[in-house]
């Protein structure tokens, strides 16, 4: 009865039920430790093991079955179990993972967040100056310099006098910044579908509209997108 797991179901004086397993590093003779117990005020059920035998060994526990070479093994996750009721936790988990696959599909692109966030963003409003992207996403306006300066150097988006006033420069997407912006689009959702695959459509579609909200709630407003831009001393 040589083996490096067993379990089972015990029972005490009161009825009260225990779960009872064994776990060793090397073979045990599982026989003699729960005959042990046999002797205290439990009373052992049949045990299941991944046992190297079918009969049961000297010292055996009376009325306990012989092993069965099957167990189902423990669970091999990382995340505790409590955490799976924190709301906070789970969205930053699954965040994290959408986050790498994304970023797995922009960087076959040459492309990173910021990158995706600006063309959207240009498609979605039509063209616009430097200082009110920086605002909208409440970026550094240095760092969104460099981002655009990126799309400009692979011809995803150009700097052009604004027709309504010229003494603006306004950055605004190329015809071939459209083109990859919709099979950038069309390769996430793909990406979306593989992330999302344990749901189902209306699930997905409950799940989105109920992120939008939460997105809503915390979004900052533009005012306050403004109050906390350092003010320069120049």
């Amino acid at each position: 009865m040589e083996q490096p797991v067993v379990s089972g179901v015990a029972h005490d004086l009161s009825g009260a039920t225990f779960a009872v397993v064994g776990i060793a590093s090397v073979p045990m003779d599982w026989a003699k430790v729960f005959g042990s117990l046999a002797n205290t005020d439990l009373t052992l059920d049949a045990l299941t093991g991944a046992g190297t035998s079918t009969h049961p060994g000297p010292g055996a526990v009376p009325g306990v079955a012989p092993p069965s070479r099957t167990i189902t093994p423990p669970s091999q996750s990382m995340t505790p179990p409590s955490v799976l009721d924190l709301n906070a936790y789970l969205m930053h988990a699954v965040g994290r993972a959408a986050r790498r696959r994304l970023a797995e599909t922009l960087e076959a692109r040459g492309l990173r967040l910021w990158h995706l966030t600006v063309m959207a963003l240009l498609a979605d409003l039509g063209p616009q100056m430097k200082t009110a992207l920086a605002t909208r996403l409440a970026m550094n306006a240095s760092d969104l310099v460099k981002v655009v300066n990126d799309l400009v150097r692979i011809g995803q988006v150009d700097c052009v006098r604004d027709d309504a006033d010229r003494r603006r420069v306004v950055v605004r997407l190329t015809p071939e910044g459209e083109t990859s912006l919709r099979s950038l689009n069309a390769e996430i959702a793909r990406t979306d579908d593989e992330i999302l695959a344990p749901l189902d459509a209306g699930e997905r579609e409950q799940l989105a509209s109920l992120l939008r909200r939460v997105h809503g709630h915390l979004e900052p407003a533009p005012a306050d997108l403004a109050r906390e831009r350092p003010v320069s001393s120049t």
